[in-house]
Parts: C-alpha cells; structure tokens; sequence
C-alpha cells in the first residue's frame, strides 16, 4: 500500500485519516480505499494517522489503528520552510534543566501535497486546514472558513439565507440556556416549529446525535442527546421528504455531479442506516424530472460557492414531496470516500472513475496552492 520510492516524477502525497472524531472508523475506510487508489506510477504515498487521543503516527498507522500494531510518533510543523513528515523520537541525550526525556525530530519523507481524510471535528472543521496553511503546504479540500462554515450547521444555513438559498426553518439552542431554563427552551421551539422536528448538534457529521422528534418527551431526550455532542444545538423543522445528494468538484469554477437520492429503511437517514445496518437504497441517477434535477445540481453550486468551498463538497438536499420545494440540508467537505461512498458513486455515473477523481482532486489541491502563491504578502509604501 505504502509507496516508498521519490522518483521526480512522482508527487510526495501524504494521506492523513483517523482523527479525535465519532467517524474515526469511517475515515480509516475512506483512507484505506484512496490509498489503494492512487497511481504508485504517479504518487509516492505517506500515510499519517491520528488516534483517538489525536496522537499523530507514521510507519503504518492504518495498520495500527485497525489492528494495534507498531507505528511511530509523527508531526508536521507549522513551519513554511519544512515541508516533510516529522517522526518524534526520544533523545537519549540528557538535557540541563528538562524534567523529561528530550525529544528529537527526524524527516521521515518531504511532502508535496496533503490529502486529508479526516470526517467531523478535528479535520473537516477547519482545525488541520490551519495547520496545513501554516506549514504552507496544498492540500485537498476547502480552506479554513469554507471547511468551518460547512462543519456549522447554524453558521451553513445563516450564510444559505444571506445568499438567498433555501433552508428550512429552524432555531439554535445553546445546551448552557437548555440546562438552565428548560421549558422555556421548549415553548420557544413549539411555538415556531410545529412537531416533527429534528435535534442535531451544530458541529457533528454522519447523524451522529441526531433525533427526530414527533411530540414534546421526545424533543425532550433529542436536545439531552444532541447536548451531549455539542454546546449548540439546531432544532430544525422537519418535512415529508426525499433526500437527495450531489456531488461538487472544482476550485472558482465549480462542477456537480448528477443527482442521486437515498431511501433509508430506518426513519431516517441516521448514522446506523448509514454503516451499520446496510439497507439504505442508493439511486443514481435520482428520479427527478430534468427541471427539478437541474434546479438540485444548480442549488449545489450555489451553496458550494457561498461557502468558498474548493476542490470538493458532498451537498445534501431535501426535496419537500408535498410541495415539491428544494431546501439546502448541508455539506460534507470531506464526504466518505470509500468506493462505495455516494461522493465518488456520484462521478463514477457521472463518466468520472475514482482514480481518475483521486488525480483531478490533488490536481486541484496543486493548482489552488499555486494562485495562493502568486499574491503579495507584505505591503511597502512606494
């Protein structure tokens, strides 16, 4: 899996997965298959995972984090001279005045592109967006405030309806307010938001925390759990709908895939139907008509553009089936990547195979760090 070789035609890619997230597991899924996928004509390939407890590894960490075997302590500094994979060792040198053992840094390979494939908080938040851009490296993905914004549920749907877009209605709670005055917490909601309604945590992906909530002892226990996840809590409207998906590609001239839908057996689409129990039905392309597929795919762009999305965006769309309405629901800036994940399902239907994606995504990676490059970053009076 792990390519070692630094021929000068091959790109330096590291792969980063794991991570302090509930979606830790899915992430090593995502890496093992992208890994697997990359041209070792084309990439020499570094993987580096985070545990649990956001310990950085080298070695074969997807090794270790699925079967607990050996790898290295590693890190990246947030230095734009040094571009490589950093491994920490401890010094068996004794230093004056330190009160434990030194540690030594040593270049494990030189990096010349970072794919993160890190899912939730903690990698799609825009925390190692920030490392990444300290360290002056390209990386795959949106930047700092597009991963930031699209990880914020509330902040995703302020910024929808300040561009017009459509969200559906819906009302943030802090779990602080909810603790402290719990009924009027309830009688703020029931009096806007007629059951069912839907408790998330603002910063949390693939369901997790999620509940829906059809009469007040159950909105009761989904903002309880939802609080658990998260200090802020979205308490959205819910409709009888269809959920539909598609897939962005691009930097500032943006491409959607066509249209799929997913039709959970559960309620709705929950971290369970999601990977565990397996019977959600996947359609692609969706059963829409051409004008409402169009409109889907155009309200993708949009929302991906409000955000300052780049190089790739899962959007997730509800379509109300008694009004025929679209709302934005949100977007994965870094979607599941497995080779079954609907995001490269999508542009697999879409004439785009998966290696042929991996390659247009670092390509994009190498091209939006190239723009950075060229701007001025001092200001001298003339």
């Amino acid at each position: 899996m792990v390519n070692q070789e630094k021929g000068p035609h091959k790109i330096r890619v590291g792969v980063i997965f794991g991570g302090r997230s509930g979606e830790h597991e899915v992430s090593l899924q995502s890496a093992q298959s992208v890994m697997q996928a990359l041209d070792p004509a084309k990439y020499a390939v570094a993987p580096i995972g985070i545990d649990k407890d956001g310990r950085w590894l080298t070695g074969d960490p997807l090794a270790t984090l699925t079967a607990g075997g050996a790898s290295h302590h590693a890190t990246l500094l947030p230095d734009p001279q040094s571009a490589a994979l950093m491994q920490v060792e401890e010094s068996e040198q004794q230093v004056t005045g330190l009160t434990a053992n030194p540690k030594l840094l040593r270049a494990v390979t030189e990096l010349d592109v970072i794919f993160p494939v890190l899912h939730g908080p903690y990698g799609e938040d825009g925390t190692v967006q920030g490392l990444l851009e300290l360290a002056n490296l390209p990386y795959v993905g949106a930047g700092v405030v597009g991963s930031a914004v699209g990880m914020d549920k509330a902040i995703f749907k302020q910024v929808m309806a300040a561009n017009g877009l459509p969200v559906l209605p819906w009302r943030l709670v802090l779990a602080s307010q909810w603790r402290a005055q719990p009924e009027a917490v309830l009688a703020a909601i029931e009096a806007e938001l007629p059951y069912p309604v839907f408790t998330k945590p603002a910063n949390l992906g693939s369901s997790v925390g999620i509940c829906k909530c059809r009469h007040r002892d159950e909105l009761i226990t989904g903002l309880d759990e939802a609080s658990r996840y998260d200090r802020r809590v979205i308490v959205e409207q819910g409709i009888n709908g269809r959920e539909l998906e598609v897939a962005v590609l691009g930097n500032d001239d943006p491409v959607a895939s066509i249209v799929g839908e997913i039709r959970p057996r559960r309620d709705f689409y929950d971290y369970v139907a999601k990977y565990i129990s397996d019977d959600s039905e996947l359609i692609i392309p969706a059963p829409l008509t051409p004008e409402m597929a169009a409109e889907a795919r155009e309200l993708a762009i949009q929302a991906y553009r409000a955000i300052d999305c780049a190089g790739l965006g899962r959007v997730d769309l509800l379509l109300d089936k008694d009004y025929g309405k679209l709302y934005l629901n949100e977007i994965n800036t870094i979607p599941g990547f497995t080779r079954i994940s609907m995001y490269p399902k999508l542009w697999e239907a879409s004439g785009l195979s998966y290696s042929d994606l991996l390659d247009k995504l670092i390509e994009l990676a190498l091209e939006r760090h190239e723009e950075k490059e060229k701007l001025k970053k001092s200001f001298e009076i003339e």
